[in-house]
């Protein structure tokens, strides 16, 4: 169950309070959704063609991402604009709060790479909603000084060359985006069954 939304953080006058406070909510509304998410919704493809999360020797034409036995398959073109299956939204916010908390916050050793996928709803969300409260928590301790700190990320070459607070709100990005796609695949889902 994710932690409740800190209301209270809407009537700090701060560009972090603000920040943090789209990202908390955008969470509360995805989580939510999340929570009852089947495994059918999980790996349903809307297309033939819909990338996905699948045992590593079927990621067929396709790379690898992730350590073990679970991996999403991902494109080599970086604008990739084929359909893709909440299985396959779920690992890449995954391993995008990963990374980036991992090179912010944590030992700096593991990439994208690393990151541990899975082959069912239950466990995907769980591993999601685990990096997604380990970064609020880790970006709520910080002060806005730090905020502005060019370097404090050094996942991408990108987040090295950057005040902080831009990385957060790529992430809010990221986020809103993926799970809106996440929400609407949910939605036709519901329609096709």
């Amino acid at each position: 169950m994710p932690e409740p939304f800190d209301w209270d953080i809407l009537q700090r006058p701060s560009a972090m309070a603000m920040v943090r406070g789209q990202l908390g909510f955008s969470w509360m509304v995805l989580s939510g959704r999340l929570a009852a998410l089947t495994d059918e919704e999980y790996f349903w493809r809307p297309s033939s063609e819909a990338l996905t999360v699948v045992r590593r020797q079927y990621a067929g034409r396709f790379r690898s991402l992730g350590s073990g036995e679970w991996v999403a398959q991902w494109p080599d073109e970086p604008d990739h604009r084929g359909p893709r299956t909440i299985a396959w939204l779920i690992a890449h916010l995954t391993e995008t709060f990963f990374e980036r908390w991992e090179w912010t916050f944590g030992g700096k050793r593991q990439g994208r790479a690393d990151i541990t996928l899975h082959g069912n709803a239950s466990d995907a969300v769980a591993w999601l909603a685990h990096w997604v409260d380990s970064w609020q928590e880790s970006i709520a301790a910080l002060d806005e000084e730090q905020v502005m700190a060019v370097g404090l990320s050094q996942a991408t070459e990108l987040d090295a060359a950057e005040p902080f607070g831009h990385v957060v709100l790529r992430l809010n990005r990221e986020l809103i985006h993926h799970g809106s796609e996440i929400m609407t695949l949910q939605d036709l889902h519901a329609l096709a069954a």
